[in-house]
């Protein structure tokens, strides 16, 4: 209802029934019906104007299709389905009569009650079951029939579309978490200024003109067309989606909307026609693609420009991304797949790959599909990011900040993670495949513990089974209820009840942690190594998290634990090569000098610059006592301090991490912020700045959506006050190590071309380095990451050197 869509309930009848009634209605009036489902009773209502849509398979059933897929026609499916009968709807049916035997009788005898008068005419056993079974065939048959006469409150041209009821609607997408129509539904209210109207825009429709270039006066024509272009939209067709593994298969160009062509080269299926030499076509292509002159735009170029750099192509002059530009532009509020953008900038639904390739264990691989849908598909890739690139730049422009953030930040990152993908990193196979038995070993250890800690053996991995362990059969307390009214058995509930001392919850999360440890990363990783590099080659994501975080994934280096034994040993695996080292250098406290420079708070910026231990210095504000006077407690609380209210952390929060009470807690926070009251103001101004216009931004004017500051739900809106706190500051740390790989790449290849960028992970860079150029590029690389801006603070880089990445870090 409050979607605005007409809502009936009947207590005490199925919906099929009100279903049924209503085509039954609709029919009577001559009016069409699409009934959506999936449910093959539906079929007995299909008529001249009632038609089935099943969109789970993309199949609409007709009075024909109902005859050709089940074998009867529609006003035969009642008697059809009641003599299979239907285990899941608990219709009995005939036993022994399946879909054949009942098409059969049906074709033969017409009806049910035809069959049933002629029983002694069918032979064999299914004859006996048929005739000793009549009175479940009759029950079978009314249990199918689904009604035509309910007696309903509505006629069918009663029911319509209203406006839908936004609060409401936000009330139970917060409620569901479903956050992306919580964005969604924000973005169409006024959370946003009037700059940035993300409503879909109106485009005029336009008219596509693609061309398949099949012989060399057109190619040459179009070398000629994109040598003389302005800007042209590029992509690339494919084998795969791993960009280190894909061979090239075809090109597309656009150079104004609705004008482009797809250039097939490897299309290798059975009548396929001749396309130009591979080789010879490439090396014609190589001076428009490598010209920084001639200016490029695509979706996800980073992609393009590595299986391109595969093929000997230095992918230059890339000039916009519009997956970048939809993240610049929008980030945390949208999809930035070309299809998702197309319908929302454009009002256009793309062809999709699996209309073209099928999908599944049957899905073609691009070079198997045949030209006649390949090349309307692969020129629509390049014509629609030419029309996205010109509806979502001139929005860009007009808040000059994500113009800025686009052309400094995010576009010259792009070659870069490219580079940084492509050099791969080196791995021990060896070394983590002793560490998975290792790993084995401990596991059986614990999981012994664990059945010994329960006086009985269960699964480990089943949350049903811990619970009636935790809290039936141990009597443990119930700090938490599922959504269903459960005892639960999450990660956060299982370790408080490990801080109160409970053993076997413990020994769980110590299970659990080793088991992901060993399925996501000493079992997987020698897998994932490239056969022709020896490397593992992680892919790198720009457009995904909201804060401009980097994530990855294949393998995903940005989760690898840090803080246990187990977790640090993997990073062993990660080495240098022969006649290198591995270099590390991380931002030291960047989030913490970030609040400082943020906040100007003259205590904590005075601090830094006098290069004091800032968590010393707090405990030191905070317990009243001379900095070298603090031990090592007090250091510790002052540190969950400094760090839990970048976090926005609650005093219930802080109790809970420090292991005490909610009031000791509360005076801890009162007097860290009477001795910097900077920070406070901060935090207080960055909730307001955040209520008043939707968002907050970095350094760098990056914008951090948050939809919920305004909710009527105070943990809602709490949870969006304290993220508004926090993501200037992991947002802006997230800016300034993009800048940082930024400069460092421009100076390696200009000056160390021997020396790569191999990993990025949070505030930290690895680079692997010829042992004899250690000490002048650990001194260069720290001068680098220091001076990529200009804070209250000064920047830290603490550096490592090792042969691998646990030594180095």
């Amino acid at each position: 209802r409050a979607m605005g869509l007409p809502l009936i309930c009947m207590p005490g009848v199925e919906a099929d029934d009100v279903i049924g009634t209503l085509a039954a209605q609709a029919t009577a009036q001559k009016l069409d019906v699409l009934i959506v489902t999936g449910d093959k009773d539906m079929a007995q209502l299909v008529n001249q104007h009632v038609t089935l849509i099943d969109t789970m398979k993309d199949q609409t059933l007709d009075a024909r299709g109902v005859k050709d897929k089940f074998g009867v026609r529609p006003d035969q499916i009642i008697d059809y389905l009641a003599l299979m009968g239907d285990s899941s709807d608990n219709i009995p049916g005939v036993p022994k009569v399946g879909p054949k035997t009942a098409v059969k009788w049906l074709n033969q005898y017409e009806t049910v009650d035809n069959l049933m008068a002629h029983s002694e005419e069918i032979g064999g056993k299914v004859g006996e079951s048929l005739r000793e079974n009549l009175d479940l065939l009759i029950m079978s048959q009314a249990l199918t029939t689904i009604k035509l006469d309910v007696d309903l409150d509505y006629e069918c041209d009663s029911l319509h579309f209203t406006e839908p009821d936004r609060e409401a609607l936000a009330e139970y997408y917060r409620e569901l978490q479903f956050s992306t129509w919580v964005r969604e539904l924000a973005l169409d209210e006024s959370h946003l200024p009037d700059d940035t109207d993300h409503a879909p825009r109106d485009t005029p429709a336009v008219k596509a003109d693609y061309n398949t270039i099949l012989d060399a006066a057109n190619l040459d024509e179009w070398l000629s067309t994109l040598a003389a272009s302005e800007l042209f939209a590029v992509d690339t067709e494919t084998t795969s989606l791993d960009a280190q593994q894909a061979r090239l298969v075809g090109l597309s160009f656009c150079v104004e909307a609705g004008k482009a062509a797809y250039l097939p080269l490897a299309h290798s299926y059975a009548g396929v026609p001749a396309q130009l030499p591979f080789d010879e076509t490439l090396a014609k292509l190589k001076p428009i693609l490598e010209n920084p002159a001639l200016k490029k735009v695509g979706q996800n170029l980073k992609y393009d420009a590595i299986v391109l750099a595969h093929h000997g192509i230095n992918l230059q002059g890339i000039a916009f991304d519009t997956m970048l530009e939809s993240y610049v532009f929008e980030a945390g509020t949208t999809r930035h797949d070309m299809d998702s953008l197309a319908m929302r900038h454009l009002d256009h639904k793309t062809i999709a790959f699996k209309d073209v390739a099928g999908s599944g264990k049957k899905q073609l691989t691009f070079d198997q599909i045949e030209l006649s849908q390949a090349a309307p598909y692969a020129a629509e890739d390049a014509d629609i990011t030419l029309r996205l690139h010109q509806a979502l730049m001139p929005e860009i422009k007009k808040a000059p900040t994500l113009l800025k953030l686009l052309e400094e930040i995010e576009m010259p990152l792009l070659p870069v993670l490219a580079r940084t993908e492509s050099n791969g990193v080196l791995l021990d196979a060896h070394l983590l495949g002793q560490q998975s038995l290792e790993l084995g070993a401990k596991l059986g250890e614990i999981e012994n513990a664990c059945h010994n800690a329960a006086d009985e053996v269960f699964n480990i991995a089943s949350p049903k089974q811990i619970q009636a362990i935790l809290y039936d059969k141990l009597g443990l307390p119930v700090l938490k209820k599922t959504p269903k009214g459960q005892p639960s058995t999450a990660e956060s509930v299982l370790q408080d009840l490990a801080n109160e001392g409970h053993t076997l919850p413990q020994l769980i999360l110590e299970h659990r942690s080793l088991a992901k440890l060993k399925s996501t990363y000493t079992d997987k990783l020698p897998k994932l190594i490239n056969p022709a590099t020896g490397r593992v080659h992680t892919s790198y994501h720009q457009a995904v998290a909201a804060t401009g975080r980097l994530s990855s994934s294949d393998p995903n280096l940005q989760n690898i634990p840090i803080r246990s034994k187990e977790g640090r040993r993997i990073r062993e695996a990660f080495i240098a090569a022969p006649g290198y080292k591995l270099l590390a250098a991380d931002y030291s406290q960047i989030e913490l000098r970030l609040m400082a420079h943020l906040s100007g708070d003259e205590r904590l910026v005075k601090a830094f610059k006098q290069g004091k231990d800032v968590h010393s210095a707090t405990a030191a504000e905070v317990f009243g006592v001379a900095i070298e006077d603090v031990n090592t407690e007090q250091r510790r609380r002052a540190k969950a301090i400094n760090f839990g209210l970048i976090y926005g952390m609650s005093a219930f929060g802080l109790a809970r991490q420090l292991t005490i009470g909610r009031a000791e807690a509360d005076d801890y926070i009162s007097l860290y912020f009477n001795r910097y009251p900077g920070v406070k103001k901060y935090m207080e101004q960055m909730r307001k700045i955040a209520a008043d216009q939707g968002y907050v931004e970095t350094l760098y004017g990056r914008r951090l959506y948050l939809p919920e500051i305004n909710s009527r739900n105070y943990n809602r809106r709490q949870y969006a006050e304290r993220t508004a706190i926090n993501a200037p500051m992991q947002g802006s740390a997230a800016d300034l190590i993009k800048l940082a790989m930024i400069e460092v790449d421009s100076w390696l290849r200009k000056e160390a071309p021997d020396t790569l960028m191999i990993l990025q992970v949070h505030d930290e860079l690895v680079l692997e380095v010829p042992e004899d150029k250690l000490e002048t590029t650990e001194v260069k690389i720290v001068e680098l990451m220091t001076g990529v801006a200009d804070l209250q603070v000064p920047l830290e880089v603490d550096t490592g050197i090792g042969d691998n990445w646990k030594q180095a870090h």
